[in-house]
């Protein structure tokens, strides 16, 4: 059978240097070599305080004590943060050639209160009936109902009863987490500790002893109710402290004879640790004015139509600005420029000359959506993920482009400051950016012929089998196809109508043809700091393809970042969060044939 990699479009080349951990035995005992002082952060960061002295433990025991310790200590460190916490689940069932496919999902979006009581508050109103402290599901009148604060429950092991007089502790093993050698430990709840105990093994690193991974699940099992499995991974944000970031939940076994009711894959990401802390008032301590003279060449007022344009740009930044503070608009960075360099081309191509410059900006969440505001094109996280190469990337952005090049100009009235004071969680009450089905259509036409004159006019089928693949998937896949703030891909039966004209021309979708990749699973294109919700894009090496089970469009997949310490220059910087797919990139030859 015949291999086929993918590769992208955005080009990179990466090694990694995988660390030799042969020579550790599963039976070693850790040693005692002297950790890194810890060096706690203030709320504000990059303040360091006082550093504890460093304890260099001599004895598993005490190696379990200074793992107890530092999660206490970074339950304490994160008590006053209100992270967002974003849930997406594909439920499952078997498929002869895929061996499973989505047959319907959900999503889940909110701040998490990470305080002495845990609470959640939710971005979506329908979600209100499920604020429930349960971790994963409950079965009532034999229907799964699943509960977000379930999966948020699931960033630490045990937040209330992490000591010896509820667990044991058995050491393991060692290994390497990327570049991070570890120590791995059993955890198990003693008898009669109570109900709702974490199970399963921990990872901590080797010079404060934090706990960098989780893997296992809630015990014992109470009635009516499921306490679902989980693969908690952290990462070296801030100096001393590995912060929760990915979670990847799995229930299901469709092997022979299983009896299995339930089978799902679900991702949950958290950011936004430091969103709220906004450094901005910081800045009014050393701010200084000085006296200036305007040395601009017209010093009159605006016409009509200038000042038409600088509200609409009052708008538009008042817009961005606050979708930033809510945490739902990554700040602007180099993944910004890859986009706004593919809306340049065509922009040139097609001698288009606007009064301003087109912006593009990354949304950071999973569902697929588009919407333009002003002069600015936004697109959603999950959406650059699926896409298989530049030519498709091109086709997307065509059409909010066009929406600008035809004046469909919407939330000039957002130049109103006083409508941007709401809660982070009414966003999507307050914001709509959609067009009517007229503009709509008129921005379908003019995207086309956009695409017609540029550089991607020979590779449009690729943009066309994507459409293709997100028509086939549709069904299954309504919540990430509903749009929150834009216009949707699909009707309300379901049927993609965004750039029809495409799917027509494009070639037939075909699940075995190895070389033809239509879209990609999520999570292998964009990489999101939690901390501070900077996105960059993955540096990924090709992977082959070796049946169509190894496409997996849409779907949900483990996560496996690679492991590195704060400041540390990481050979294998490069590797997707989302591991385990292997499907990142696309070759863009294969999606046309």
């Amino acid at each position: 059978m015949r291999n086929v990699k993918h590769c992208g479009w955005v080009l990179v080349a990466c090694l990694f240097v995988p660390a030799n951990i042969g020579a550790q035995q599963s039976g070693d005992q850790p040693t005692s070599a002297p950790p890194a002082a810890v060096q706690p952060v203030s709320a504000t960061p990059g303040i360091a305080l006082a550093q504890p002295a460093a304890r260099v433990p001599v004895s598993v025991d005490q190696v379990v004590d200074q793992i107890i310790e530092r999660e206490h200590a970074l339950i304490q460190f994160l008590k006053d943060r209100t992270p967002l916490v974003e849930t997406y689940l594909q439920n499952l069932t078997p498929n002869n050639k895929l061996g499973s496919a989505p047959k319907e999902d959900h999503y889940f979006l909110g701040r998490l209160d990470m305080g002495d009581a845990v609470d959640r508050r939710d971005y979506l109103s329908k979600q209100a009936s499920f604020q429930h402290v349960l971790m994963g599901g409950v079965t009532k009148l034999f229907r799964i109902q699943y509960q977000p604060m379930g999966f948020s429950w699931m960033i630490f092991a045990d937040r209330q009863n992490f000591d010896r007089n509820h667990y044991d502790f058995h050491y393991l093993h060692r290994e390497f987490l990327g570049e991070v050698k570890c120590l791995a430990f059993e955890v198990t709840p003693k008898k009669n500790a109570g109900t709702g105990m974490f199970k399963g093994q921990i990872w901590v690193e080797d010079q404060n002893y934090n706990i960098v991974r989780l893997n296992g699940t809630y015990w014992p099992r109470p009635k009516n109710a499921f306490y679902f499995h989980m693969d908690s991974w952290r990462l070296n944000l801030v100096p001393g402290y590995w912060i929760p970031a990915y979670i990847y939940s799995e229930e299901g076994d469709f092997s022979y004879g299983s009896r299995d009711k339930l089978a799902f894959k679900a991702q949950s990401r958290i950011w936004g640790y430091d969103v709220t802390r906004d450094s901005r008032e910081d800045e009014l301590t050393d701010l200084k004015v000085d006296a200036v003279k305007d040395e601009s060449p017209v010093s009159q007022d605006l016409s009509p139509l200038e000042a038409q344009r600088a509200w609409q740009q009052q708008a538009e930044d008042n817009v961005l600005e606050r979708l930033q503070r809510a945490g739902l608009l990554a700040p602007s960075g180099d993944v910004d420029k890859v986009l706004q360099t593919v809306v340049n081309n065509i922009e040139i191509t097609n001698n288009i000359d606007l009064p301003r410059p087109v912006r593009a900006r990354v949304m950071v969440t999973y569902p697929l959506e588009t919407f333009s505001v002003g002069n600015t094109i936004v697109i959603s996280r999950g959406l650059i993920d699926t896409l298989p190469d530049e030519a498709s990337l091109a086709a997307i952005l065509s059409h909010e482009l066009a929406h600008i090049v035809l004046g469909h100009n919407l939330g000039s009235k957002f130049a109103f400051t006083d409508r941007m004071l709401f809660s982070d969680e009414s966003t999507y009450q307050n914001f709509g950016f959609r067009h009517n089905p007229e503009e709509e259509a008129a921005a379908d036409a003019k995207a086309v012929e956009l695409l017609k004159n540029s550089p991607y006019a020979q590779k449009l089928a690729s943009g066309g089998l994507y459409l293709k693949q997100l028509q086939a998937r549709a069904p299954e896949l309504s919540a990430l196809l509903t749009s929150h703030l834009g216009n949707s891909f699909t009707d309300d039966k379901g049927q993609v109508r965004r750039l029809s004209a495409l799917m027509i021309s494009a070639p037939s979708l075909e699940e075995g043809k190895l070389d033809q990749i239509a879209a990609l699973p999520l999570g292998g294109r964009i990489k999101l700091d939690p901390w501070q919700d900077h996105v960059e894009m993955v540096k990924a090496a090709p992977v082959s393809i070796t049946s169509a089970r190894d496409k997996m469009p849409f779907e949900v997949t483990p996560f496996f970042p690679r492991l590195t310490r704060l400041g540390a220059t990481a050979a294998g910087d490069s590797a997707a969060p989302a591991g385990g797919s292997g499907t990142t990139t696309a070759q863009n030859s294969g999606t046309q044939k």
